[in-house]
């Protein structure tokens, strides 16, 4: 089957939740018509029994349904009896994760003690040294038989001793096997998790869940994608539950923002059962995002829910054909959608134009008087003198009228009608001719008293706006959600640089702090933040450990990676060019080399932003 035939969602238009197996992670079933779950992992030494403890405890108690604990060797893994130990002895029951790489002992010390192992296929057997070479059948054969031979004794100890498996592909975490057959791409990710899979399915064992998880959003949304059409294409007992994560999210708005274009995407069509926000912050502060991302998802009705489609189609079987929004649409594959490039409020917009960033009369008067203090947030179309046509989708005769037009118009979806904003979007998409572009909303109402809370905001935008950019869909944006003239206009950007559509700032790569962070994550991101937060369009990877610094740092220019404690190592792309820094002097040894790079500005001065 091609990937054209392939399909991830029964309906674009109507929301129905992929239907799973059930996977027990020690007393929480994952899947099936259960909740989906929240994970976070912790940050402290895992020799460290104590701190071990008491940081589990802590995100128990926020609300963390699944822990995850480095084992970066065999004796690190020897103490998880220790931690399990502490933590049920404090009277609480969450289910522990070892998070193995590299390390296929430590795996089969670590089931001994934890109810669930997490493998990453890209690292279990192999090490990364990014040979190029091409593998013939036979020798790729031998490969696999070599990953099996490593392989089967752990999935032979989890089926005896009851314990749950994630493979979890990492964007970059390919082997050279996986890189040279397949290369750094979301069908190369799936291909990893299905070779581990198999080997697990032929002895008898389904314990399993899936994750994809890359830096890039777009990147996960394909991988996750192409894996649930992959598994549905496999057959109905592959069904197994997804877990859900946005690698090296970052921190602050960015890191939440980047995390709900992603996983909330995702949620909207069904996918996921469980989980994680991976934030460059203390553990404890995922778990109410993660909350809030799922709760909307939890509180939806198990099965079809029409989304204001004529009633035909709302009482149709659920398990028809996928719609697509158009004949040549790839859901695994970004394209941004073709429309004509026309002029609105003095800024060009569509076709391969920058995303436009559009307000209300009502914000734009608010912000009027200081708009130079505004920095990069800058208001730029007004809605009501942009010609904006809006209207319903299901309008036959009104989509009619504007595919008719001689001439370019922006269109968007009209405020208050009963579609549910991602999927009026995708219909307006697949109705609408090409060459008319497209103004996107994050809500179709307008909030009551402008009262609600931020975060659930952030998160509806992001998770809206962002998911339909990743379908390729959109020229402009404009937030209604948030009333704070100033706010929205941050939102606004943050959106577009986060979802990759308008790089207006530096971009970051985070990693999340674990156990095998080799410097303080937080403070050293804060302190590159303030030395290079001013060089527009170049991306800084921050990487605690190896385990995904060269393959995450693929997209971005220059690496600042955790080698040995107290050392840093930098790199140019997947490189590394200065080895073993010592850590207070790596963060000007990587301006130098930025520097060296030509793509070094001195930082202006200006008046501090107003938000």
């Amino acid at each position: 089957m091609s990937d054209s035939q392939l399909r991830y969602c029964p309906d674009l238009f109507r929301y129905q939740r992929r239907v799973s197996r059930e996977v027990l992670v020690g007393n929480v079933p994952v899947g099936g018509t259960n909740p989906i779950r929240i994970q976070s992992m912790i940050t402290a030494d895992t020799r460290d029994t104590e701190a071990c403890v008491k940081e589990v405890l802590e995100l128990a108690e926020a609300g963390c349904e699944i822990v995850r604990i480095t084992a970066q060797t065999k004796k690190y893994a020897a103490n998880l009896e220790h931690i399990r130990n502490g933590v049920r002895g404090a009277g609480c029951e969450v289910p522990l994760v070892a998070d193995i790489h590299f390390k296929p002992d430590a795996a089969l010390e670590a089931a001994k003690w934890v109810e669930k192992v997490r493998v990453n296929p890209g690292n279990f057997v192999d090490k990364k040294k990014f040979e190029v070479r091409e593998y013939s059948d036979v020798e790729y054969e031998a490969e696999l038989a070599r990953i099996r031979e490593k392989f089967e004794p752990l999935v032979t100890l989890c089926k005896e001793l009851g314990r749950s498996m994630r493979i979890g592909t990492n964007h970059g975490s390919l082997s050279d096997r996986i890189m040279n057959r397949y290369g750094d791409t979301p069908l190369g990710m799936v291909e990893s998790a299905l070779e581990f899979v198999r080997i697990a399915r032929d002895l008898d064992y389904h314990e399993i869940i899936f994750s994809m998880k890359a830096s890039n959003p777009k990147v996960m949304i394909e991988a996750y994608r192409l894996l649930v059409a992959r598994l549905e294409q496999e057959g109905p007992d592959w069904n197994y539950p997804i877990h859900l994560g946005v690698t090296e999210a970052g921190d602050g708005e960015d890191g939440r923002i980047k995390s709900a274009i992603g996983i909330g995407s995702l949620l909207e069509d069904g996918i996921g059962d469980t989980i994680r926000v991976s934030l460059t912050e203390d553990a404890v502060h995922e778990i109410p995002v993660a909350r809030a991302l799922a709760a909307p998802f939890n509180d939806r009705n198990r099965g079809c829910r029409s989304y204001g489609l004529p009633q035909a189609a709302a009482e149709t079987d659920c398990d028809e054909p996928l719609q697509p929004l158009t004949s040549s649409w790839d859901p695994f594959s970004y394209e941004r959608r073709h429309s004509a490039v026309m002029e609105v409020g003095g800024h060009e917009l569509g076709g391969d134009r920058m995303f436009r960033v559009v307000t209300t009369q009502k914000k734009w008067d608010a912000l009027s008087h200081k708009l130079d203090k505004l920095g990069d947030f800058q208001p730029e179309i007004v809605l009501e003198k942009s010609g904006v046509v809006a209207l319903d989708p299901r309008d036959e005769e009104a989509m009619a009228k504007v595919n008719a037009r001689p001439e370019a118009a922006m269109v968007t979806v009209c405020d208050g009608i009963d579609l549910e904003v991602i999927p009026a979007y995708r219909l307006l998409a697949s109705r609408l001719e090409a060459r008319h572009p497209i103004l996107l909303k994050d809500v179709l109402d307008h909030p009551d008293d402008g009262e609600g809370e931020f975060l659930e905001t952030l998160l509806v935008a992001a998770r809206t706006i962002g998911s339909l950019i990743c379908d390729g869909i959109g020229d402009a944006v404009i937030l209604q959600g948030e009333e704070a003239p100033g706010q929205s206009l941050r939102l606004s950007y943050n959106i577009l640089q986060a979802a990759g559509a308008r790089i207006f700032k530096t971009d970051y790569v985070a990693c999340p702090s674990c156990g095998r962070t080799l410097f303080n994550l937080q403070s050293t991101t804060q302190k590159i933040r303030e030395a290079t937060g001013h060089l527009k369009g170049v991306r800084i990877a921050v990487m605690g450990c190896i385990v995904n610094g060269p393959g995450e740092m693929a997209d971005a220019d220059f690496g600042y990676v955790g080698g040995a404690p107290g050392k840093i190592n930098l790199y140019v792309g997947k490189e590394a060019v200065k080895f073993n820094l010592p850590e207070e002097e790596a963060v000007d040894r990587l301006i130098d080399l930025i520097n060296e790079h030509g793509k070094w500005i001195d930082p202006p001065v200006r008046a501090p932003v107003e938000v």
